[in-house]
């Protein structure tokens, strides 16, 4: 029975402790360097910009269709998005790779997301430079406060826990 119990405890330790460390990378990242409103172009064509978000949270997502990790975290980000889409919180995913946007709605469609897609308006995409700064690598993932203030990136692979937790975290802080 104690064996149980110490394994139960150790397995929750570690859950607290990879959330831990999923925040302390999302607060550890700054993006105060980033524009305060970006430009995107969804797969239609039509121009999306940043502030037409502002009053709720937007995850934005940076990935490409050959990533490993990227595909790995689709399902939570759109578990995440259909969540709270009308929660106040969005996943907008930006397709960050020189392909046809057959092949990116393809891709979509397959996976089954349902979150917005759209690209960087005016990027080049072999600077390895976004909007909100240096390309640190695929996925990378921004947290757009209600306000529109860019509160934390990340590199490296998020998912559905992480990002409430963040959300839950950064209000409870803020909320005086």
């Amino acid at each position: 029975m104690k064996n149980k119990l110490e394994v139960s405890s150790l397995r929750g330790i570690a859950s607290w402790l990879i959330v831990s460390f999923g925040f302390a990378m999302l607060f550890a990242w700054s993006a105060a360097q980033a524009k305060t409103d970006i430009e995107f172009v969804d797969m239609q064509g039509n121009k999306v910009m940043l502030s037409d978000f502002k009053g709720q949270w937007v995850v934005v997502n940076i990935w490409a269709t050959w990533c490993p990790p990227c595909v790995k975290e689709m399902p939570d980000l759109t578990f995440f998005h259909e969540q709270n889409k009308d929660k106040g919180a969005i996943v907008l995913g930006v397709n960050f790779e020189n392909i046809p946007v057959e092949k990116v709605n393809n891709f979509t469609e397959d996976l089954m997301i349902s979150f917005p897609i759209v690209r960087f308006a005016d990027v080049d995409l072999n600077s390895n430079r976004t909007p909100f700064g240096p390309l640190r690598g695929l996925p990378s993932t921004y947290m757009i406060s209600p306000s529109g203030e860019i509160v934390a990136g990340r590199a490296g692979l998020v998912n559905q826990q992480i990002l409430e937790e963040f959300i839950r975290s950064y209000e409870a802080k803020h909320s005086s």
